[in-house]
């Protein structure tokens, strides 16, 4: 038997690709982190299919003045199910799928730190996402997202809806808790040889943050929930003024949560920008130091601002002064990254792929949040404009522009590693430009109707001024945002059997993902890169194109050959 090495055109992998179990039950009961990452953004995105459809019947209703397609009970439950919907069973939990997958992959590990765990925190999350649609057999939630008390507390409302959105966050918290200490053991723990702390991805940056965050903020919102079913079944009066309790014990234990969530639901988008928009603009990331930095600064300042939630509350002038200077502060960090990104940009050999379309377009549309954010940062202003429709303007803009655009972007961006094969550029684009225009279309109008002094989580409104024309305007740029959506959906499952294949490195890109075969084998690695740079494909191409020109002779010294047995 003789061993010959074959050398064709430089190639960046040649791992043993072990074959994948098969069937039903090897999905059931994996523990590969890439399967588990699959899963988790396959069920995300039926939550998001979901949720969307609830939006869009909410924007029919709103549609015309005085409207009676659904009832007012109907109304409160799509409202309550569209945001609890999309907080905890897409944007995070999608977030956790493309970390499942790509962190081990983009740090040189083989698997996350601990498989049964990642495991246990899919299932809790799917649990949470049933129990919660469970309840549509028999009464949904409808005291809002936030379930808002004493509404939730009240014996007027059906007992079981609000019970089951307690049981969801305490499952879909458990799940996410999980996952955040996996995330963090697994990159302190095992990233490749030489991968010091200055040379992690930004998105790696940006999961420390979400999974730090996480662990700070979930066990607040799981004590409050508790407190919640206790007050509802059980005698105690934690939120019942009537009984001593206080209503705005609820707004400052949800809130020290939900401000730190806004975060969660952004930081890892923000993470897919920074990889995307070098690898598109052909040049390396402008002021990585400064992007890292800023990442753990908001993440920091996120747990400080909860109170500019509740300016409008009795709550002391200077402890509204302090929210206040605070929100003020995270913009500084945030323009570092938008400044850094632009650089990024700046003098590029820009190639307009969907991938970077989508992340442009997110980071203006974030910018648009993140500008009406100053306002409703100046108390004086938020106690006009708080519970107006442009409050539901700005979170849509930062939600959807900071966290949806930067989810579909690493779709379009990381598609090719997942199943191998690319996505239509042409359906990429159409998408693109739809969800970006039905975007602004939506939510823009909205900034108008909150000056109009049209109060948000109504049923209805009266026919007077604008107030009809501005919402029939957001709900035709609903329908857009949501054909671009649909689009999306079909080329994900158009090109699944239809799409060019990918080979390992479709877009020579920079981090250690692509080094592996698409999509990777189990075992992820034969053997490890030693990181030498930020973007270490840049020298693994380098090292192989050297090779190559030395001629047959010399033995590379990093993965690029074929083995054949004779």
């Amino acid at each position: 038997m003789a061993t010959a090495v074959l050398r064709p055109a430089p190639q960046i992998v040649a791992h043993r690709v072990d074959p994948a179990p098969r069937g039903l039950m090897s999905w059931l009961t994996t523990t590969d982190h890439k399967r588990i990452g699959i899963l988790y953004l396959v069920t995300s995105f039926v939550f998001f299919i979901l949720g969307g459809t609830e939006a869009l019947l909410i924007r029919l209703q709103l549609g015309e003045a005085n409207n009676t397609l659904v009832t007012p009970e109907v109304y409160n439950q799509l409202f309550t199910m569209h945001g609890t919907t999309m907080v905890f069973l897409f944007i995070v939990p999608v977030l956790a799928g493309f970390g499942n997958y790509f962190v081990p992959l983009m740090i040189g590990a083989r698997d996350m730190a601990f498989p049964r765990l990642n495991a246990l925190s899919y299932w809790l999350f799917l649990a949470g996402g049933l129990v919660l649609y469970g309840s549509i057999f028999w009464s949904p939630p409808e005291a809002g997202w936030i379930s808002t008390v004493p509404l939730a507390t009240s014996t007027y409302l059906p007992s079981g809806g609000v019970d089951a959105w307690i049981y969801l966050v305490h499952l879909t918290g458990i799940a996410s808790l999980l996952g955040a200490i996996n995330f963090y053991v697994t990159i302190v723990n095992m990233r490749a040889p030489g991968m010091s702390w200055s040379r992690l991805p930004l998105f790696i940056w940006s999961i420390m943050a979400y999974s730090l965050l996480l662990i700070i903020a979930i066990p607040v919102i799981a004590g409050a929930v508790t407190m919640l079913l206790l007050d509802r079944h059980f005698g105690t009066h934690f939120f019942d003024t009537a009984e001593g309790g206080s209503a705005l014990l609820w707004q400052n234990l949800f809130w020290f949560f939900g401000h730190p969530e806004v975060y969660i639901l952004i930081l890892p988008s923000f993470g897919i920008f920074s990889e995307v928009l070098p690898v598109f603009a052909r040049k390396p990331i402008f002021g990585y130091k400064a992007i890292a930095a800023s990442t753990m600064m908001i993440a920091f300042l996120g747990l400080l601002v909860w109170v500019h939630h509740m300016f409008t509350t009795p709550t002391p002038l200077v402890v509204i002064i302090f929210a206040m200077i605070s929100s003020f502060l995270i913009s500084v960090p945030t323009g570092i990254k938008i400044f850094n990104w632009v650089g990024t940009l700046w003098e590029g050999a820009i190639e307009f792929k969907t991938p970077l379309m989508f992340a442009v377009g997110g980071i203006a549309l974030f910018t648009i949040g993140g500008i009406s954010g100053v306002f409703l940062a100046m108390f004086p202003v938020d106690w006009q404009l708080s519970d107006t429709y442009f409050v539901v303007a700005h979170i849509h803009f930062v939600l959807v522009g900071g966290s949806v655009f930067g989810i579909v972007a690493g779709v379009y961006y990381w598609y090719p590693k997942i199943s191998g094969r690319m996505m239509s550029e042409t359906l990429g684009k159409w998408s693109f430009w739809l969800m970006f225009w039905g975007t602004l279309i939506t939510f823009m109008i909205q900034h108008s109707l909150g000056l109009d002094g049209m109060p948000r989580r109504v049923y209805e409104y009266p026919d007077v001024g604008h107030l009809q024309l501005y919402n029939q305007i957001s709900t035709v740029g609903s329908w857009i945002l949501g054909l671009g959506v649909l689009l999306t959906v079909i080329n994900v499952w158009r090109s699944l059997s239809h799409g060019t294949i990918a080979g390992p490195d479709p877009w020579k890109a920079n981090t250690l993902e692509w080094f592996t075969p698409s999509p990777p084998p189990v075992n992820n690695f034969d053997e490890i890169p030693r990181v030498r740079s930020l973007e270490p494909m840049k020298d693994i191409r380098r090292e192989v194109e050297r090779q190559s020109k030395e001629g047959a002779g010399a033995r590379p010294q990093v993965p690029g050959e074929v083995k054949v047995t004779a």
